[in-house]
């Protein structure tokens, strides 16, 4: 299992940084919506019970609303976000009180409707960083702290993680690793910082927003992990697929950022750092 973990994730690595930072705008909208799209499938079989022949159509109907969400006019592009925060706050909630909460789940359909508050918004997200004239400091930001806080909370969990976060969805967070993750994630922030300030001499301002903006992306990161866990546990399963030996699904690579990108791109749109 180690070395299936270990090949695919240097195989994937180099994939994810030519994406990201290689590929022109078009290429990587369309990159994106790739790996979107095979979350969607993925989020479709969590929902259980549909025929192979329904499970195409409702794939093809997705791909619609990515074609759409690529098309969305700029100044809707805010609304898509905050559609996306208040869909992620709601969901606070309901990971709070699971299994107490899980009739709110819902049939087929509600779970459906989840998956595209859960993606789409995330896309838009990716593309409005992508588009913004930072958006290779903003994405990098964004995935290095998603990145540090899953360090930190791995090695910080791992050696004080005695109180769980919230054991009836996962059972292996911790508060430990909660705090660990968010204060590797902040020291990733302040060398962006510092990169960002050799060339703009940002503000006393833009560097409390920065860490503002830094640590809520992790609160949130940890919130699409949990969700994701709970689609998981409701169908028992332990993988939104296979696809990645070693790895899971798609869907587990990206659910911290499924909810962690619409907050943070809202967030930069909102304070337009780091000119404050």
């Amino acid at each position: 299992m180690l070395r299936a973990r270990v090949t695919t994730a240097l195989i994937l690595a180099p994939l994810a940084l030519i994406v990201l930072f290689v590929l022109p705008p078009t290429g990587f909208a369309v990159a994106v919506g790739g790996i979107v799209l095979v979350a969607a499938w993925e989020w479709i079989r969590l929902c259980g019970g549909f025929q192979p022949l329904t499970r195409s159509v409702l794939l093809a109907l997705f791909a619609v609303c990515l074609g759409g969400a690529y098309s969305l006019p700029a100044i809707l592009v805010p609304n898509v976000l905050i559609l996306g925060l208040l869909f992620w706050l709601a969901t606070f909630f309901f990971v709070a009180r699971y299994p107490i909460s899980r009739s709110r789940l819902g049939q087929k359909k509600t779970k459906l409707l989840f998956g595209l508050l859960v993606l789409i918004p995330a896309y838009v997200a990716l593309l409005y960083l992508r588009r913004h004239p930072l958006g290779d400091v903003l994405i990098a930001l964004l995935v290095g702290v998603i990145w540090a806080a899953d360090v930190g909370a791995f090695f910080v969990g791992t050696r004080y993680g005695r109180s769980k976060l919230k054991p009836a969805v996962s059972p292996g967070k911790s508060w430990a690793g909660a705090v660990g993750g968010i204060g590797f994630a902040l020291i990733v922030a302040i060398m962006a910082g510092v990169w960002e300030d050799s060339r703009l001499m940002m503000s006393p301002r833009a560097w409390l927003v920065l860490l503002v903006i830094s640590a809520l992306t992790v609160v949130f990161s940890i919130l699409g992990d949990l969700f994701e866990s709970v689609m998981k546990r409701e169908q028992g399963v332990k993988d939104s697929s296979s696809l990645l030996p070693g790895h899971g699904g798609v869907l587990d690579r990206i659910d911290s950022l499924t909810a962690a990108a619409p907050v943070f791109a809202l967030l930069i749109h909102l304070t337009a750092w780091p000119i404050l």
